[in-house]
């Protein structure tokens, strides 16, 4: 039987990932510091070693990481990103050189000057989290040039879900939205609401990962559907699903740090693979108010 590991799949893409896989009868071994399949730490090398020997999966898949971009955060994103990349990346040359390994990389860790950022673009460390990111793909580069290792890399541009926190922004708006319909007079705290992402849908995203894990011509994708859209556009549109002015419940605070004002993808390569996105701006919307 086909298996796969997936570290960090307690995460939002980690689940969705699990649902995919397990829809096509793949064994999917979760591994995650919370309640998972199992309870362990990608950055104890011992652990991974062993579940790597033990298992000796067709597939792994790296999703674990804090996403938060703080300076609080450098030594947790080390860990898990670099360290983990490393532990996983040496575990499977000693015991199963024939897995594929998908690595998460991020938009973040690119130059952005406001155009379409493609696979090719170059690398800016701006962030602790964005150098974890760009140290993870170097090591991956080393192992596939060095011992024949098949990884891959993928360069996340925004995408959400219901499974999302409201730490991030999408699900606080959503999120403050129900409780509004429901007679909350909350007011919502936020920062340029003008800034431009993409909003894709974790179901595409995963999609984008298996088609590119199951081919071995291209590594390295940015992973989007090239599409951006206005934290400002986003709420007009929740709003007017419960006919309400969302002028009435925003505070801008002005001293937000932005990290950007335009951030997208250009996907020529991902859509070359014959990936298309299937959920759009609207629709995602939509699955995100409409869930429980």
């Amino acid at each position: 039987m086909t298996k796969a590991i997936i570290f960090g799949s307690n995460g939002q893409d980690g689940v969705f990932l699990t649902r995919l896989l397990e829809s096509k009868s793949i064994e999917v071994i979760g591994v995650s510091r919370g309640a998972s399949y199992f309870q362990g730490d990608v950055a104890d090398y011992n652990f991974v070693n062993n579940i790597i020997r033990q298992h000796s999966p067709d597939y792994i898949f790296h999703f674990a990481a804090n996403s938060s971009t703080r300076h609080d955060a450098l030594f947790e994103n080390h860990q898990a990103i670099s360290t983990g990349t490393v532990n996983i990346l040496e575990s499977v040359r000693e015991h199963c050189s024939k897995a594929k390994v998908f690595l998460s990389g991020s938009a973040l860790q690119f130059r952005n000057d406001g155009l379409p950022i493609d696979e090719l673009a170059e690398f800016q460390a701006s962030s602790p989290y964005s150098f974890a990111r760009i140290h993870s793909t170097y090591i991956g580069r080393y192992y596939r040039s060095a011992f024949g290792i098949t990884v891959y890399c993928g360069y996340f541009f925004n995408h959400d879900s219901p499974l999302r926190s409201e730490r991030h922004v999408n699900q606080k708006i959503v999120s403050a939205v129900k409780r509004i319909e429901s007679g909350c007079n909350e007011k919502i705290e936020l920062g340029n609401i003008d800034v431009q992402k993409e909003f894709n849908y974790a179901g595409d995203i995963v999609e984008a990962i298996w088609i590119l894990v199951n081919q071995n011509d291209i590594f390295e994708v940015a992973i989007g559907c090239g599409l951006a859209y206005s934290i400002r556009e986003w709420l007009e549109y929740c709003f007017q699903k419960i006919n309400k002015d969302w002028k009435h419940y925003i505070l801008i605070n002005p001293d937000y740090p932005v990290e950007y004002k335009v951030l997208v993808s250009n996907p020529t390569q991902l859509k070359a693979l014959g990936w298309r996105p299937k959920v759009s701006f609207y629709e995602l919307a939509d699955i995100m108010l409409s869930s429980s």
